[in-house]
């Protein structure tokens, strides 16, 4: 009877319980979406740090047989270093300020997401280093393609086969920087939708 009448709600227990869950669940999300920036700026100081670290502490001595003299052989120890190569020396230089930017803007990202000016300049200058990576990145691997093939044409020869530590060890803070720049090419890529989508306040 109290059903025909419409006294009892049987289905009010479980939508008051499903709404919390909701909540919860929706303020997770929030928090994963929050918390997005701060592993992908994390991960891109990391990679451009182990870089430029790598590139920097890369070295190798070769010793060759250059003459005969009598029955004594004269040698000569080659050495190769990343500042023989000002491709190298950009490489460092700019792996060095991405690690270092993004580490700074992880210790004022407080500052930086209170004004929306602040989080405008904060992008526009994840683009800058994003660009200063991938640039030191490519133009490393050109010179990285060239020690290891040579070129015919120039008569230049390989010299990974003399230097092959060097040349792989170069190529894993090669490889690090370029994950450096996907990990900076998604921060941006999510800065700019969460600027898109924040809502402008007069005065900031």
């Amino acid at each position: 009877m109290d059903l025909e009448h419409g006294s009892k709600k049987p289905h009010a227990a479980p939508a008051a319980v499903v709404a919390p869950t909701c909540n919860k669940l929706l303020q997770l999300r929030d928090r994963l979406v929050a918390v997005q920036p701060v592993v992908l700026r994390a991960a891109a100081a990391l990679a451009a740090a182990v870089a430029a670290v790598v590139m920097a502490l890369n070295t190798q001595s070769y010793t060759a047989v250059v003459a005969i003299v009598g029955t004594r052989l004269l040698t000569q120890t080659f050495t190769a270093e990343f500042r023989d190569t000002p491709a190298f020396v950009y490489f460092v230089i700019a792996n060095a300020i991405a690690g270092a930017y993004n580490l700074v803007v992880l210790i004022i990202r407080r500052l930086t997401l209170r004004r929306r000016t602040a989080s405008l300049v904060v992008l526009m200058l994840d683009m800058v280093i994003m660009a200063l990576l991938a640039t030191g990145a490519a133009t490393a691997a050109s010179m990285a393609a060239l020690g290891k093939n040579g070129n015919l044409h120039a008569r230049w020869n390989p010299i990974c086969d003399r230097f092959g530590s060097f040349c792989s060890r170069g190529g894993i803070a090669i490889v690090s920087s370029f994950i450096g720049v996907a990990l900076m090419l998604a921060l941006n890529l999510l800065s700019a939708a969460a600027n898109e989508h924040r809502p402008s306040v007069a005065g900031q």
